[in-house]
């Protein structure tokens, strides 16, 4: 039963990854807190979850981007997205763990086409690091 919890953990992080809000860092934090599970094991589950729910966001930026374009689509607050994109390249991914502006940047990836394996790491790395501290400083 105690698993189920980790199912919850993962589907918690892939819905705080795509455009609906989430709170998967609390979730990973009281889990940490309970210790019935290693905590490098509750780290790779949420970035695993966030991920995927980021590389969906991408996905639906390229999917987007053949059938709109670009000006006519995205309101200016979605634009800002894609330029800062555009200008700070897989860095801005690096970020995609930010709250409101990381599923922006995921989204104007896919539209952007950026290549999907290198986006994927960036991704990965972004999420990694964000939830290792958030267990970090619970432990």
């Amino acid at each position: 039963m105690e698993y189920l919890s980790l199912w919850g953990l993962f589907g918690s992080a892939f819905i705080s990854s795509t455009l609906a809000p989430g709170g998967s860092e609390i979730i990973l934090g009281y889990m940490v807190e309970q210790n019935n599970f290693q905590t490098e094991k509750l780290v790779l589950i949420a970035t695993l979850g966030n991920t995927l729910g980021a590389l969906t966001t991408w996905g639906l930026g390229m999917v987007a981007a053949k059938k709109y374009p670009l000006e006519i689509v995205l309101s200016e607050k979605k634009q800002a997205a894609v330029n800062v994109v555009k200008k700070w390249g897989y860095l801005a991914l690096l970020f995609s763990w930010l709250p409101i502006v990381g599923d922006g940047f995921c989204f104007a990836g896919g539209w952007l086409k950026m290549p999907l394996i290198i986006s994927i790491l960036v991704i990965l790395f972004g999420k990694a690091i964000r939830y290792a501290f958030i267990a970090y400083l619970i432990i």
